[in-house]
């Protein structure tokens, strides 16, 4: 059983004995699939677990399943493009939600998974035919039509005729980007062509796990947002991601033209060490030790992944074919011993930031960026494993060795993670006390303490949060604030996702399966909703920060509120903590400078520029099909990308210097990404966010920036450790002037 904050909804790399890159693109769909063994017995469990274990178990019955067919099809077609509402009326007649409730539970039989899914094989299949044979035709692209951007919410067409009219509008407005990017109109069409062709062949990847998997996970997802059903397959991947930890030859793989090629390789791990693969590479067969190899051309990734996993200390054999050969037989083999292979562009990292007052004078103040709460599982190997909190509390040592005034812990891109490091990691910051409370179904309220009276760190912090900072880093941000141990500084109010969740191995609780040898999946469910020490609840509501800097993710819809099926908010009593929040005379002359700054300096009024033009597109549902409107738009935009682009280079250059404290070696420099952002938007993606494709930290990371000058402005004001605190903390705190 593993304890955990699901993440925030986003993207993540799949990882393996290797990691996994991309879809394969290799076979046509296939005409139908059969359930996974024993998927019947995984299907019940899950449904047991559901209405005996979930915290919101009551607000589900045999009518909720009503929900679970559009669902499934929207998991499936997300932008309502390829089924009809004709299928969708079909399906639902045809599976009503007290049958498919009844037969999932007492058979564990999920057949409309897979017939739902043939029929998107059949329409996703006739679609791309009807795609390529429309990009033969000439394209008008004079109109007065548009095309709606985001068809999430819309419904499906309602016809066949519909549909190739809504396809004939996103034809256009696919080519009409293309042509914007200064491509020909044959070179738009070819690359129109190339991108459903992909996708048709990565429909043909799909395999059985994969459809059940998106099926039960709809069902599980009618309880909460974030429960859900993992496949054998992802269950593994998702434990390598909470440990950053990986058993195999520490390669990025990807699948090009039905060739597998290394697109990365993980510092440390053995592909590194050994010094012979190299980025480009691709991999034609793949052994076992001494036996046969087998060849790889044309295979699933997944297929490769798990012939190149392997136990810690086995060998594997990898026939090579060099990135720099002229031609394909020139090839090598190679002998790699499988190891642990830490992911360490995940873990914390640090840098000690150069920063001015207001008179020149120059301070030392460290940033911590976590990216995840990341840390060991219940495995044997779990003492060796990676800790967020074991990573933060050296960067701080090393920190504080090189004399640092004060600390900004950056969580603006963490999900989550798992429970017991959100607890440890906040105990470095205060002496013991409560940091976070559970509530159970029943109502039963534990309190979870940080034990440990010593401090790592006890001088001026500020916790930097965002929208997406959700989770743990809401407990952690929360729990300080509660505390008075640190400001609060970022968006309106981070993500507001307050419950926890457990993830159970299924071949753990039925003895069928474990008897089965095979691997089996699990879930996360949701068990129980957590609180502050103060009882307040951060569920919807979030955490709200001390001082809020403008931002462009308050207008965007990426809170726990915005999911469907989100549990409410409420409160419950305080616990008894030695702390307390900063009052407002604390908080005043902090926020004051913060707000002065905020509308004086430059770099602030370039960011409300950069928010005001992201708010007027906003508003902007439907995209012009009119080519020469386009082209005046995409004007308009070049010239504000040109103004914007001066502007940020006159804000670099009053960037901090920073010193980098990494725990591991650096990773290799990014090669230049070409330019794949929409070529319309003149505002650059780290505008915001500070991120940057080839520096870890951005020369324009505004509110990094005012951050660590927030910071600088608590150096003056606090209390040493020794030294009486209000509330009775004793860690350095802030006084009121």
């Amino acid at each position: 059983m593993m304890h955990l904050f699901a993440r925030h909804a986003r993207s993540a790399l799949s990882l393996a004995g290797v990691l996994l890159l991309a879809a394969s693109l290799r076979s046509q769909p296939e005409a139908s699939f059969q359930p996974p063994p024993l998927l019947d017995v995984e299907a019940r469990t899950l449904i047991r677990l559901l209405e005996e274990v979930h915290y919101n178990r009551d607000s589900v019955s045999a009518a909720s399943y009503a929900e679970v067919i559009p669902d499934y099809m929207a998991a499936l077609d997300g932008q309502h493009l390829f089924f009809l509402e004709t299928d969708k009326q079909e399906f639902i007649a045809r599976h009503r939600p007290e049958s498919l409730y009844w037969t999932i539970t007492s058979m564990g039989k999920i057949d409309p998974a897979y017939a739902i899914f043939s029929v998107y094989q059949k329409r996703v299949t006739e679609r791309v035919a009807w795609i390529q044979d429309a990009l033969k035709r000439e394209f008008d692209f004079n109109s007065t039509d548009s095309y709606l951007i985001d068809r999430a919410k819309s419904v499906w067409p309602d016809s066949a005729s519909d549909a190739d009219a809504l396809w004939g509008q996103r034809l256009r407005f696919e080519l009409i980007k293309e042509l914007l990017n200064k491509k020909t109109i044959e070179e738009a069409k070819k690359n129109v062509g190339k991108r459903y062709d992909r996708m048709l062949k990565n429909l043909g990847d799909m395999e059985s796990s994969d459809v059940s998997e998106l099926f039960l996970a709809s069902i599980a997802r009618l309880y909460d947002p974030h429960s859900t059903y993992f496949s054998a397959d992802t269950y593994e991947d998702f434990g390598i991601q909470m440990r950053l930890q990986l058993v195999g030859i520490g390669a990025l793989l990807g699948i090009e033209d039905d060739q597998c090629v290394i697109k990365d390789i993980i510092p440390g791990g053995p592909a590194d060490l050994d010094k012979q693969i190299k980025p480009n590479d691709k991999i034609i067969a793949v052994a076992q030790d001494n036996g046969e190899p087998v060849e790889v051309i044309g295979m699933k990734l997944r297929k490769i992944v798990d012939m190149i996993r392997g136990a810690k200390g086995t060998r594997v054999r990898l026939l090579i074919e060099p990135s720099e050969g002229a031609e394909s037989a020139i090839r090598k083999e190679i002998v790699l011993t499988r190891n642990v292979v830490n992911l360490d562009s995940s873990r914390a990292h640090g840098a000690i930031f150069e920063v001015p007052d207001s008179e020149g004078k120059i301070t030392p103040v460290g940033v911590i960026t976590l990216p995840t709460f990341y840390g060991p599982d219940a495995s044997a190997e779990g003492k060796a494993q990676n800790s967020a909190t074991k990573d933060i509390e050296e960067i701080l040592g090393r920190m504080k060795a090189s004399g640092i005034r004060g600390v900004v812990l950056d969580l603006r891109r963490n999900g989550g993670g798992l429970l017991t490091e959100a607890i440890t990691l906040t105990g470095l910051f205060i002496k013991d006390g409560p940091v976070v409370q559970v509530r159970s179904y029943s109502g039963e309220i534990k309190i979870d303490d940080d034990d440990d009276p010593s401090v790592a760190y006890d001088g001026p912090l500020a916790v930097l949060v965002s929208r997406f900072s959700a989770s743990a880093s809401e407990i952690v941000a929360g729990a300080l604030q509660n505390y008075g141990r640190a400001v609060i500084v970022g968006d309106r109010s981070t993500h507001g996702k307050g419950t926890v969740q457990t993830v159970l191995e299924l071949r753990n609780l039925v003895p069928r399966l474990a008897s089965s040898g095979a691997k089996s999946g699990a879930t996360k469910l949701t068990v129980q909703k957590f609180y502050l020490p103060n009882g307040a609840s951060t569920q919807l509501k979030g955490v709200t920060p001390d001082i809020i800097l403008p931002s462009i993710d308050d207008f965007l819809p990426i809170g726990e509120a915005d999911l469907p099926h989100a549990l409410s908010w409420d409160q419950i009593p305080s616990s008894i903590f030695d702390g307390r929040p900063l009052t407002p005379s604390q908080l005043k002359p902090i926020v004051a400078a913060s707000g002065k700054r905020q509308e004086s300096l430059e770099e602030f009024a370039y960011l409300r520029r950069a928010i005001d033009w992201f708010k007027v597109r906003q508003e902007q549902k439907a995209a012009s099909l009119n080519l020469d409107q386009r082209k005046q738009q995409k004007e308009a935009d070049e010239v504000l990308r040109k103004t914007m682009k001066e502007e940020r280079k006159k804000l670099a250059a009053g960037a901090f210097k920073f010193s980098e404290v990494m725990l591991a070696p650096p990773p290799a420099a990014r090669a230049n990404k070409p330019d794949s952002k929409d070529d319309e938007s003149p505002i650059s993606d780290d505008a915001d966010s500070g991120t940057d494709e080839k520096e870890r930290y951005s020369p324009v990371d505004i509110p990094l920036r005012e951050a660590l000058r927030v910071v600088n402005d608590l150096i003056p004001r606090s209390v040493p450790p020794s030294a009486p605190a209000p509330g009775g903390t004793s860690v350095a705190t802030i006084v009121a002037p």
